[in-house]
């Protein structure tokens, strides 16, 4: 049987997926865009999930200029910063929140 594939970009179309309900989705949503670190920023916004009242304070892995990852909560939205190389870090680092990353 096929297997399909576990990759962070996968389990985070599966986690968006999980949320349409003809409402959440037209008004919240997942923003990836580049950063002149250079980087990326990741975006997750809350509201309407089961995830609306998680806290997380500002959290920070430095490892070098270019491999880095911020992550924080503030009001109902999920953010990460990281290094140019990081975007699958921050994205699992976001699932490791949901739980998403073990279904």
């Amino acid at each position: 049987m096929f297997e399909e594939p576990r990759d962070a970009l996968y389990l985070l179309q599966r986690w968006y997926l999980n949320q349409c309900d003809d409402e959440w989705e037209h008004g919240y949503g997942v923003t990836i865009t580049t950063i002149d670190n250079p980087g990326w920023s990741l975006r997750v916004e809350l509201k309407g999930t089961g995830l609306a009242d998680l806290v997380i304070e500002w959290s920070k892995i430095e490892r070098s200029e270019h491999d880095w990852l911020h992550w924080w909560v503030h009001e109902a939205v999920f953010h990460a910063a990281c290094g140019p190389t990081n975007l699958n870090e921050a994205i699992l680092t976001f699932l490791d929140y949901t739980g998403a990353r073990t279904t």
